[in-house]
């Protein structure tokens, strides 16, 4: 079975083409824009790479068969060159996580880890306390995680650990990713309006969750953010399943802050305390996304007192408040915060940690929800932690930085390029002060062009 994979640079995509090629088969691929990190990864593994959506990439030639199936990334659209030739040819095509859900996660115990915030983080750490007790598991992580080499394996136990996303699976299919896994573990981490280029309300993605939900059997879990009320509204829909919940200070997994910056916290199930956490993670959030992985890796059937040792010892994903750069008594973040309550959390975190040390914070509105406005007017308040914002207005952002600089009342600015935002923080940049770069994109290669800045 040759497949051929239509956006295969993607960090989803790029996982399933190396779990293709874990399985045997003989891969190759296209996308617009080919280049490292992913491209050497995949070379690495075998695997051909072709620029461009051209129809002739489809086409047997010497020494090149056709492909037997088309693995169709959810970037696809109608009039895309491979697409219609892909189409008019008759050939036989599949979306990424059908073809995941199908050919590698049938008969696995998979354990999916949905949510607006955290999918990432959780799912490398919930891969992370499996692998520490010895069920090596096989995941697919949408990111670099710190504790694996790759961020997709097939793993030689019977668990699988996947990132569930609910963004649409393809452009014939507009069902949620996640609906394809069938897991019998699923962790519900929390819901929130996003993805606003293709869901009109935050009701459209409840009704995706419960299409998840009604996936997972009677006699697997979920494990459910005890705070989040949309989820709440999820359940009532209809559940078949057992629901365990964790919360701070609520739900059957409950946390208690040792330390106010969530670095410490001792954790509890039903009441009864099973021990204390330490880690290198900050804020609330991060202890959630916690105690859902701790929950959810018990209901495969790890000790939970065993698997607190593994904590320590995790490392996170990249661009999750990764230090890229310390010069002159200046720390410098790179994150990929890209919602108001992701940033809020995060720079609560942050400020929790250094007190009332300077916090200053690059922003890029890259993703879809933030380039339409979507959240614009959410972000001020989210920004609340900041003593100072450089925001990145691009000429082609189609509403106005204005309505964030102002409501920051003195503690913002818009700038139009990157030059330019690194060129204000560089004059605003103090010794003692942090300054984190927020953004789901390639933002240009700022936050390690700002270090570079600083260190001369």
């Amino acid at each position: 079975m040759r497949l051929h994979i239509l956006g295969i640079c993607g960090t989803f995509m790029g996982g399933v083409a190396a779990l293709a090629r874990e399985l045997g088969l003989p891969v190759e691929g296209s996308d617009a824009n080919v280049y490292p990190p992913m491209s050497d990864q995949l070379e690495a593994l075998g695997i051909t790479l072709m620029q461009g959506y051209r129809a002739e990439h489809l086409q047997a030639a010497e020494g090149h068969p056709a492909p037997d199936l088309v693995v169709v990334g959810n970037a696809m659209t109608r009039g895309n060159p491979a697409v219609e030739y892909m189409l008019n040819e008759q050939m036989r095509y599949v979306s990424g996580p059908q073809w995941l859900g199908e050919t590698l996660l049938a008969g696995r115990d998979v354990l999916a880890v949905a949510g607006t915030h955290g999918k990432t983080t959780t799912t490398s750490l919930l891969a992370h306390l499996l692998e520490s007790v010895g069920l090596a598991p096989g995941f697919l992580i949408g990111g670099v995680p710190g504790n694996f080499d790759v961020s997709a394996r097939a793993g030689q136990g019977k668990h699988f650990v996947i990132e569930a996303d609910e963004y649409d699976s393809a452009f014939f299919d507009k069902r949620s990713k996640f609906v394809h896994y069938r897991p019998r573990i699923a962790i519900l981490n929390n819901l929130e309006y996003d993805h606003a280029d293709i869901f009109p309300d935050v009701e459209a993605i409840e009704r995706q969750f419960h299409h998840l939900v009604r996936t997972v059997p009677g006699n697997g879990r979920l494990i459910v953010n005890a705070h989040d009320a949309h989820l709440k509204k999820v359940l009532s829909m209809g559940c078949w399943t057992p629901v365990e919940s964790f919360g701070i200070g609520e739900g059957d997994w409950q946390a208690r802050l040792i330390e106010a910056d969530g670095s410490a916290f001792e954790v509890s199930r039903g009441g009864e305390v099973i021990g204390d956490i330490h880690w290198s993670l900050l804020g609330n959030h991060s202890v959630m996304n916690a105690l859902a992985a701790l929950a959810a890796a018990t209901a495969a059937g790890a000790d939970p007192r065993a698997l607190l040792p593994a904590f320590a010892s995790f490392s996170s994903v990249k661009r999750r408040m990764e230090l890229v750069g310390d010069a002159n008594d200046i720390r410098v973040y790179d994150d990929f915060a890209h919602h108001p309550t992701a940033i809020a959390t995060t720079l609560a975190g942050l400020r929790a940690k250094v007190g009332k040390a300077r916090i200053l914070v690059a922003l890029e509105p890259r993703s879809n929800s933030m380039r339409l406005g979507a959240h614009a007017d959410g972000l001020a308040p989210s920004l609340a932690d900041a003593d100072a914002v450089v925001f990145l207005h691009r000429p082609e952002l189609p509403w106005d930085a204005k309505r964030v600089t102002d409501a920051l009342q003195g503690r913002g600015s818009a700038v139009p390029t990157v030059d330019a935002l690194i060129d204000a923080l560089r004059v605003q940049a103090q010794p003692g002060d942090h300054v984190v770069f927020m953004s789901n994109g390639g933002f240009e290669g700022a936050p390690r062009r700002f270090a570079q800045v600083l260190r001369g």
